[in-house]
């Protein structure tokens, strides 16, 4: 984690025991594609479609190392926007290029949750003492996808909101009211029912649960070639605190660019 850039270089924290705990992790990665042509009459259409990505971290050291030196594995990044860039460099023989579509914005769920408290307080009172309260319900989904195009290349985000207000989490900070609020959705975040992560931390995304897919209209002209493209990536790791209680909070991020060659053969 150490070798990642920051976001913002000034919010690094001067606690020594949670510097350990988020720099010993390693982040790991895959991301897998799936393409198909489709010869049509004048023209072929190149389907790509998004097999999975999945994304871990691991500890480096023991976990009796890092609840020595730091404050255990769990105090650690999480991740909170995923970008793919997908664009053929032999531009010449593309007519266009469609997505199919995005998740809705978060979709809010509001409902009020009554509760009625009784209590028998003897010997200065005789009866119930009853008490009523209420509390507001929000629900969001935590992760949504968008597809765009700019020019002949596809944008493709995968983005972690905050459940409380809605907001992008990489590029905000946790609210401070909810930070020493232990129901908060991002305090121990890894054990939850309904957590945005997997138990050990990471994400997997499945084919066709974020999206369809992306197609490329490529002349006829095309077919006997072999098309060079590049995949442009950005992955951003987050932290907020987990079960430790601080104010710290920061946002990592790495970038990957690779060439893949594609043959358009009948």
């Amino acid at each position: 984690m150490i070798a990642m850039a920051m976001e913002d270089p000034s919010s690094s924290t001067k606690d020594e025991r949670l510097q350990f705990s988020l720099n010993y992790q390693q982040f790991e990665s895959v991301i897998q594609l799936r393409y198909k042509l489709n010869f049509k009459e004048n023209w072929i259409d190149i389907n790509v479609n998004v097999d999975n990505i999945r994304c871990n971290l691991i500890r480096l050291v023991s976990e009796t190392l890092m609840e020595k030196q730091g404050y255990g594995s769990e105090e650690k990044h999480f991740p909170s926007r995923i970008s793919l860039q997908l664009t053929p460099l032999l531009q010449s023989d593309i007519l266009s290029v469609t997505v199919t579509k995005s998740t809705d914005n978060p979709a809010h769920e509001v409902g009020i949750e009554k509760t009625i408290e009784s209590s028998f307080e003897p010997p200065k009172s005789v009866g119930l003492s009853i008490s009523s309260t209420g509390t507001v319900l929000l629900s969001l989904k935590p992760w949504k996808f968008e597809q765009s195009v700019y020019g002949d290349t596809a944008i493709l985000n995968w983005i972690l909101h905050d459940t409380v207000n809605g907001r992008e989490v990489f590029s905000s900070k946790p609210p401070k009211f909810k930070l020493c609020q232990p129901k908060s959705w991002f305090r121990n975040r890894y054990t939850r029912a309904y957590r945005p992560f997997t138990r050990e931390g990471g994400v997997i995304f499945a084919e066709d649960e974020y999206g369809e897919s992306i197609c490329w209209k490529v002349r006829e002209a095309a077919i006997g070639k072999t098309m060079e493209w590049e995949i442009k990536g950005k992955i951003w790791l987050t932290y907020w605190p987990n079960k430790r209680r601080t104010h710290h909070s920061e946002t990592r991020f790495l970038e990957f660019n690779e060439l893949v060659h594609l043959s358009i053969e009948n």
